[in-house]
């Protein structure tokens, strides 16, 4: 029987891990299928406090891991793939080996959206992706186009300014709902040239299945075109990563966990933090102090089993 078992490693779960390891709780980490979420693919973090140079995203999760690690937390390699409230504990299905626990806190973020056109999965590595920052160098001097309209889409836009020749910046609509200054930051580039009210229809790639170009519809006006490029950014949103726990954990209409005081879940003894159950902040300090006010929670309802 664990005592804490936290679901995921972005700054949500690396938080809570440093302090219920300085709790003396032996906190079971499970890294899941995207150690270390999603600032593991963003570069120079600059809003974090304390780091007025700045951090590299993947240098401040490691930093994370090794404090958390250095007070004793656990990390394990694996995805909950189910998930069973017992009489006084609950049962997680890590990899297929059902593990009992006292208590939980589900830390494991959200996933890129994708267009669900056809062949998607198949060029996924091959001129599609949702990550600038992991992909963005291998076109250095080639025209690209990055779908979205919101902050996650400029950044990655103005991201790829480094490599690209030129950046298309897909819209469906006819503003960015991007916060003002950094559509600001990036409609003034000289990179970055906006198409408004368009939308991708189809991916075109050439005979070994590459991706040279895509195929775009004015919404306003119906008109359709192509647009070459040679890869295809898409920056649409999230999914949150709920599906274990979605018949026992109440979720909200897009998905995301319903926190009911604090940090507490419908279920005693299940905390949750971090963009699993925000739609709106989705800052890596938000993630950080809600893992915080999740651990503080969970000691405290621990503490409350032992007498």
């Amino acid at each position: 029987m664990e005592k804490m078992i936290i679901v995921g490693t972005g700054c949500a779960g690396l938080t809570a891990a440093i302090y219920t390891a300085r709790a003396n709780l032996n906190p079971l980490v499970l890294e899941g299928c995207e150690p270390g979420g999603q600032l593991t693919t963003t570069t120079l973090v600059e809003n974090f406090p304390g780091f007025p140079d700045g951090i590299d995203g993947p240098q401040l999760i490691m930093n994370m891991h090794q404090q958390a690690e250095k007070f004793g937390a656990r990390f394990q390699y694996a995805e909950v793939h189910g998930f069973e409230p017992r009489n006084n504990h609950y049962c997680l299905d890590i990899d297929g080996q059902w593990v009992e626990t006292q208590s939980i806190i589900i830390t494991s973020g959200a996933s890129a959206k994708w267009l669900g056109l056809e062949n998607e999965s198949k060029l996924k590595g091959h001129g599609l992706t949702s990550c600038a920052t992991c992909d963005g160098a291998f076109y250095r001097d080639v025209p690209v186009c990055v779908i979205g309209g919101g902050d996650t889409a400029v950044e990655e836009a103005l991201f790829l300014t480094r490599f690209a020749s030129e950046v298309y910046l897909l819209h469906r609509r006819n503003s960015l709902r991007a916060s003002k200054i950094m559509a600001e930051r990036a409609l003034t580039h000289p990179k970055i040239k906006p198409i408004w009210n368009s939308i991708v229809t189809e991916y075109l790639p050439d005979k070994k299945g590459e991706i040279t170009g895509v195929q775009i519809q004015n919404v306003e006006t119906g008109k359709i075109s192509r647009l070459d490029v040679e890869c295809v950014f898409v920056a649409i949103g999230h999914t949150p990563n709920t599906a274990p726990f979605k018949d026992k954990l109440e979720t909200d209409a897009n998905g995301y966990l319903v926190l009911k005081k604090g940090t507490q879940t419908n279920l005693v003894g299940v905390f949750a933090a971090g963009d699993v159950t925000d739609p709106v902040y989705r800052q890596a300090i938000t993630a950080a102090g809600q893992g915080c006010a999740a651990a503080m929670e969970a000691e405290k309802y621990l503490a409350m089993l032992e007498h």
